[in-house]
């Protein structure tokens, strides 16, 4: 049993916050899953990390740059600023964070506005550095059965 305390910020131990998450239950909430990714990060869990990223964008994940950035990397905190959810089938959210890392060039912070899709009871990441090959009227690539201009595509816009 890890008594660590998990590396999201939550002040709560890993076992009883994102390790849940990371060994398989299903994050409930979008802010819940950008949370559960920092720890994997952090972890150096890049399976969960490939698992929670939008399925038809996975195949397109540079898994070596994950992985170094990951190792080469003392993670130093994030901050989750907001999250706004928006109904509909499926659902989608935003989540604003920072992250701040420090590496040999120095110390870092990333901001970002991230989107996530829920499919099929699990929330996924939307990747804003896989390209999704979707025209307006092709199916969405989150396999909802809608054409992307009705599902995505407004979620992609920053």
């Amino acid at each position: 049993m890890s008594v660590s305390i998990c590396p999201c910020g939550s002040g709560n131990l890993l076992d009883a916050c994102c390790g849940h998450y990371h060994a398989g239950q299903a994050a409930p909430d979008a802010r819940t899953l950008m949370r559960s990714r920092y720890s994997a990060y952090v972890l150096g869990q890049l399976d969960y990390l490939v698992a929670t990223t939008l399925p038809v964008q996975q195949p397109g994940l540079d898994l070596e740059a994950i992985a170094q950035w990951s190792a080469q990397s003392t993670w130093l905190g994030l901050e989750v600023e907001g999250a706004e959810v928006f109904g509909g089938q499926p659902e989608h959210a935003f989540v604003s964070f920072s992250a701040r890392w420090h590496d040999q060039a120095g110390e870092h912070c990333h901001r970002e506005r991230s989107s996530f899709v829920q499919h099929q009871g699990r929330w996924y990441f939307i990747d804003p550095t896989v390209p999704l090959k979707a025209g307006r009227n092709d199916n969405c690539p989150c396999a909802s059965g809608q054409k992307f201009k009705k599902c995505c595509s407004s979620y992609l816009t920053r």
